[in-house]
């Protein structure tokens, strides 16, 4: 007799696809049939863990330290973390509103499980991250865009987001340095978004990583944001899974509860590295950040020369969102045929939303050598190939 097979609900098969995994994953099969690809499209540091931290881990693992932690985190962590905040921001910050979580993604299920009742709104760019409607979508939100345009450096403007707001809007999402445009909002764009009287989420993982201007915490504007950040992209640190959460006080609770509930802790050897992350990785911090700004700058300048249109350069994290509608309005497909044809993989834009459809996402968290490599290979496809 067969045994009957349990569907799946309808929230898990409304999760649409993250085309840049998918993007990654074709390129591995290639590679496993002895390709050689390029990879620009995955937001992945190719830097080693700074070797203080990775020593660090090493001295915890050797020390005994691979129990459960308090649900909310170490203590000598989230001192840690707001001695950062007042370091870099000058922002004073209680130990007792920060959340340490197993990664940034499960920051951010958390605060949207205790935001978002079904029908509940909010409000986020396009383009932006491609997870976040799937974020808001899961708990019965309802994501509201606002179009986000290049040539003011896809700035937020509060009069466009007053427009979306409505009585269900529980929060506006923000990213800054923004994946996938590597814009840096203006202090004059974050005060405005914090007079809106909506309570903003702010995504700062890509703080760190700033080449011209200097990034600044949502916590500056207004104290009761809620800030996400961790170590995957500054600090090196992806596969590590260490992230935060500052939450005003009410939420605190509520979001400590859950975390109990669903992922107890983040591992007791990663958060002492985490210490040690925050506390002497600086120098470590600051060479990859120069190096990434010499590879943004001849990733930039190499573009143009293949012929990709650029109306905004952006300023941080490690992302270029090119203009190639002029070769197709397709991303998809073009992202797909530059990985089979020229080897080179880089994100599609309409995984961020539609307006960065025909665009491509490049990524230089890769060596100059190979940054030089892809440009010539896409160079000689675009000489030599007619498009789709």
């Amino acid at each position: 007799m067969s045994q009957p097979v349990v569907p799946p609900t309808s929230r898990t098969q409304a999760i649409s696809p993250f085309i840049v995994m998918e993007v990654l994953e074709a390129a591995q099969v290639l590679e496993q049939a002895g390709e050689d690809i390029i990879h620009l499209e995955i937001g992945e540091p190719d830097f080693e863990t700074p070797a203080v931290v990775r020593e660090a881990a090493e001295q915890a693992l050797a020390a005994g330290q691979t129990h459960y932690t308090h649900s909310l985190g170490r203590r000598e962590l989230r001192e840690a973390i707001a001695e950062f905040y007042a370091r870099t921001y000058g922002v004073e910050l209680s130990p007792a509103r920060i959340v340490v979580t197993a990664g940034t993604s499960p920051a951010l299920w958390l605060t949207m499980a205790a935001l978002i009742e079904p029908g509940d709104e909010v409000v986020l760019g396009d383009p932006s991250y491609a997870c976040y409607p799937n974020f808001i979508r899961f708990f019965g939100g309802v994501p509201r865009f606002v179009r986000l345009d290049p040539s003011d450096g896809y700035q937020f403007h509060a009069e466009e987001v007053r427009r979306l707001i409505t009585p269900r809007t529980r929060a506006i999402l923000i990213n800054s340095p923004s994946n996938p445009t590597g814009t840096l909002l203006t202090a004059e764009t974050l005060a405005a978004l914090a007079e809106l009287g909506v309570p903003v989420i702010s995504d700062e993982i890509y703080h760190g990583l700033v080449y011209a201007g200097r990034e600044r915490t949502m916590l500056e504007f207004s104290p009761t944001a809620i800030v996400l950040n961790g170590f995957s992209k500054a600090w090196a640190m992806t596969g590590w899974r260490l992230g935060w959460v500052v939450l005003p006080e009410p939420l605190v609770r509520p979001v400590q509860t859950m975390a109990q509930n669903f992922f107890i802790s983040a591992a007791d050897f990663v958060q002492t590295a985490g210490v040690a992350a925050l506390r002497q990785a600086g120098p470590a911090v600051a060479q990859m950040r120069a190096e990434y700004d010499r590879r943004r700058r001849r990733l930039l300048a190499g573009l143009r020369e293949v012929g990709f249109r650029l109306q905004h350069e952006p300023t941080g994290a490690f992302y270029i969102l090119a203009d190639a509608r002029h070769w197709s309005t397709d991303s998809r497909a073009l992202a797909f045929t530059l990985l089979r044809q020229a080897r080179v993989a880089c994100s599609p834009g309409v995984d961020f939303g539609p307006g960065a459809e025909g665009y491509l996402r490049f990524c230089y968290a890769n060596s100059l050598e190979r940054i030089e490599e892809a440009i010539r290979r896409l160079a000689q496809f675009f000489r030599s190939e007619t498009l789709l």
